[in-house]
């Protein structure tokens, strides 16, 4: 290509990415509204370089902090990854490590094992099928673009959003993930989240504030909600509602990686099913640790210290570094620091 139709190109590229914004969007490839900008950037700060993402997607991420890929994950993969879950909630199969968690409306009830009562696991990395998830090629070749070649799964996740109960729990508040995390930086971060059904308003969708991942870390705690907030559902406390929220309207397979300071959050579900996602958080094994000691973290270290006590009988002094490097897995690369 020569100059002059670099140069065309470009312009194109730049003229639909200023686009206006809207309020709710469908999972493309190149996904949502872009935030404004005049002119392109000198140095690219969320992504790195490689051979996967567009020119179009990269500058995506870069403005907007997420960025979604459609069809990602088979059917087939999805179909596997729902019956393991299934045969955990029935407690066919018992991973070590994994936390199973119930919507608190219903925590105290006496079901019967099933997915009714479930409503989210996590820390699978003990149960080969759903872990298989996090070691998926088609999801690695995007994580690589924000972390690089040495690639650890840190956190992972399936999330059943039951149907609301009419209190409003189902909800999950607006967050940002680093408040979780010990370790930085957070460029190196990223969540990808795979849909595993249809996703839209009506069964509690993803929002996100786009462009937020600029910002800085907030300060996070529970709610004040009358009828109550999951364990660990943690929300930003100091921060002013605007308008410029995007839902994220998925379909079965379809991907979304963001930032790990990127603020979102979603809805309660309307509708009588659930809302099945698979998740996981990555970071660069090159990535270090921090003390979170005298921070806006030292609320969630406490809480996780104290649930590695009950669950496992650890001191509650126990150093919040020793708990991610047991929860962490290298799936791509090398274990450097992490």
């Amino acid at each position: 290509m020569d100059r002059q139709r670099a140069g065309v190109r470009l312009q194109v590229v730049l003229r639909h990415l200023s686009g206006p914004s809207v309020p709710a969007i469908v999972a493309h490839p190149i996904s949502g509204p872009v935030s404004s900008a005049s002119s392109y950037p000198q140095q690219f700060q969320y992504t790195l370089d490689n051979n996967v993402l567009s020119l179009e997607q990269r500058k995506f991420y870069e403005e907007n902090g997420f960025l979604v890929i459609k069809n990602l994950v088979s059917d087939d993969d999805i179909q596997r990854f729902r019956a393991e879950f299934e045969r955990i909630c029935r407690k066919e199969v018992k991973p070590p490590g994994i936390m199973v968690m119930r919507d608190v409306t219903i925590a105290k009830l006496d079901y019967t094992p099933s997915e009714k009562v479930v409503t989210k696991i996590q820390d699978f990395q003990e149960d080969k099928e759903l872990f298989r998830y996090c070691t998926l090629p088609q999801v690695l070749k995007y994580v690589e673009c924000f972390t690089g070649p040495n690639i650890m799964a840190m956190h992972t996740m399936l999330i059943n959003k039951p149907s609301d109960s009419g209190k409003k729990t189902s909800r999950h508040p607006l967050h940002q993930d680093l408040h979780y995390f010990p370790f930085r930086p957070s460029d190196r971060i990223v969540c990808a989240w795979t849909a595993m059904e249809h996703i839209d308003r009506n069964n509690g969708c993803l929002v996100v504030l786009p462009g937020t991942h600029k910002g800085t870390l907030k300060p996070h705690s529970y709610p004040k909600w009358e009828g109550g907030v999951n364990k660990m559902y943690h929300g930003i406390q100091d921060f002013e509602l605007d308008n410029n929220r995007v839902h994220l309207v998925m379909e079965k397979g379809d991907t979304v990686f963001f930032h790990p300071l990127l603020i979102h959050g979603s809805g309660r579900n309307k509708t009588q099913g659930f809302r099945k996602a698979i998740s996981c958080h990555y970071a660069s094994s090159d990535c270090h640790y921090i003390n979170v000691k005298g921070t806006s973290q030292e609320n969630i270290q406490r809480e996780i210290q104290e649930l590695a006590e009950k669950r496992y009988g650890l001191e509650s002094n126990v150093d919040l570094k020793d708990i991610w490097i047991f929860r962490g897995r290298c799936v791509k690369g090398e274990r450097t620091n992490l």
